[in-house]
């Protein structure tokens, strides 16, 4: 038996501090691994973790309520550690907040491995006002939750609380703002509105960055001076793909409800392409590259320009276009609707930012660490290209094109390997037979 310290760990490649809302166990309590053992809340998911060791516990160190950066003893247990620990703070979990793509994997296997995506309860500690409302709840409240009341001005004479002892979960909240969506706005019109003052030169006004803000500042900050980048742009053909979505795109829509988009295209070839050049699937180590098997994609998405989170698709090598397409969906609303858990935003190998809907030229991104590169999909333009045929002749046609500009670590790998990397993409792009995946 040894006294093991239990630490916070990585919620998210951009997630730097977390609140302990709940101890599952107390000091004197025996746990087993893989028990539960404390409920953590941030600013972008809520999660139970685990027990890594089995023993008894001699101290919580944290109290329930305090905010503590990654990497805080949390508490010391007398006891052993198992065989292998666990490194993430949520079970393995699929990649959908509820779309099956068992049947759209490579080997069309039909039996699933995993589990669907739940959204845990919430039953938190943090009691008092909520701050901005003017309503004192005594009901134990969480900070997510408490941001999401004070964010959408919910009543709190609607919320019943489902959790143990009637508290008030996040589903209980986000149920609550997707009632208030389906009946309209409710919040009545002010009758008078405020005066505007005349502006006045030399006038400005400061804007503090939220949690998620910082964070994201703090991790691209820290990337910037890690790694020395280095980017590579290629010019790239979409006619190939614009023709397998003009011919599905009414069809794709009435059966999944969204646009078929380049994204999902762009991701099959990046696999591909990852296949043949590994050394973009890896991470820095040391004095080496630490190689990953897996491949586990991840897609930068947007929540309403306040920050940035990258939810990952696992295993996307297994995948085929259509499941890629669901997974991409499900994610990016799962991101901006808050109900992401922590496997979902950890374990990417490779990242693409996705900014061709705004109609980009090209963009210089930046490496999601501890990653070597970050692919950046630009607009696509209809304009005319120099094509040849099979027999040599040239001729004026137009075409969809736009850029991939690939920010890479030149730490990994030098030029010429970015290059054969993105030109192993185009050619999937431009060449492949997309209509046998859809």
């Amino acid at each position: 038996m040894a006294l093991l310290d239990i630490e916070l760990p990585q919620l998210g490649e951009t997630v730097e501090e977390g609140t302990i809302t709940r101890w599952f166990k107390q000091v004197g309590d025996t746990i087993t691994v893989d028990e539960l053992f404390y409920e953590v809340s941030t600013e972008k998911v809520d999660a139970e973790v685990p027990s890594p060791v089995t023993g008894t516990i001699i101290e919580l160190k944290v109290a329930e309520g305090e905010t503590v950066p990654v990497g805080t003893v949390l508490a010391v247990v007398e006891g052993e550690l198992a065989a292998s620990a666990p490194t993430a703070a949520t079970p393995d979990v699929a990649v959908s907040a509820g779309g099956d793509f068992n049947n759209l994997t490579k080997d069309n296997s039909t039996e699933s491995d995993s589990e669907p995506n739940s959204i845990r309860s919430n039953q938190n500690a943090g009691q008092g006002d909520i701050e901005g409302t003017g309503i004192a709840d005594r009901r134990l409240l969480s900070p997510v939750v408490r941001r999401l009341i004070k964010e959408h001005e919910l009543d709190l004479t609607r919320l019943k609380g489902s959790g143990l002892g009637g508290r008030i979960t996040r589903n209980d909240v986000l149920n609550l703002i997707d009632e208030r969506h389906r009946d309209g706005p409710t919040r009545p019109e002010s009758p008078q509105q405020p005066e505007i003052s005349p502006r006045v030169a030399g006038e400005s006004h400061y804007v503090a960055f939220n949690s998620i803000r910082r964070a994201t500042a703090d991790h691209m900050a820290r990337s910037a001076h890690t790694s020395p980048h280095a980017m590579t742009v290629m010019e790239i053909d979409y006619e190939n793909v614009e023709r397998a979505r003009s011919a599905h795109r009414e069809s794709w829509r009435a059966e999944h409800g969204f646009s078929l988009t380049y994204l999902p295209f762009i991701i099959r070839a990046v696999i591909e392409a990852l296949e043949e050049w590994p050394h973009l699937n890896a991470s820095v180590e040391e004095e080496g590259l630490r190689v990953h098997h897996d491949i586990n994609i991840g897609i930068a998405v947007d929540l309403d320009y306040d920050g940035l989170i990258v939810p990952v698709i696992r295993h996307a090598d297994d995948l085929r276009l259509e499941a890629l397409a669901l997974a991409i969906n499900n994610l990016a609303l799962g991101a901006r609707n808050r109900r992401l858990n922590l496997n979902d935003i950890s374990g990417g190998t490779f990242t693409v930012s996705n900014n061709g809907a705004f109609g980009t030229y090209t963009t210089a991104a930046i490496i999601n660490q501890p990653q070597v590169a970050v692919l950046s999909t630009d607009g696509v333009t209809r304009r005319p290209v120099v094509i040849t045929d099979r027999f040599g002749n040239e001729s004026i046609a137009v075409h969809s094109i736009g850029h991939l500009a690939m920010a890479w670590d030149h730490r990994a790998f030098d030029g010429s390997y970015a290059a054969g990397f993105l030109a192993t993409i185009k050619r999937a792009i431009e060449n492949r037979d997309w209509e046998v995946e859809l």
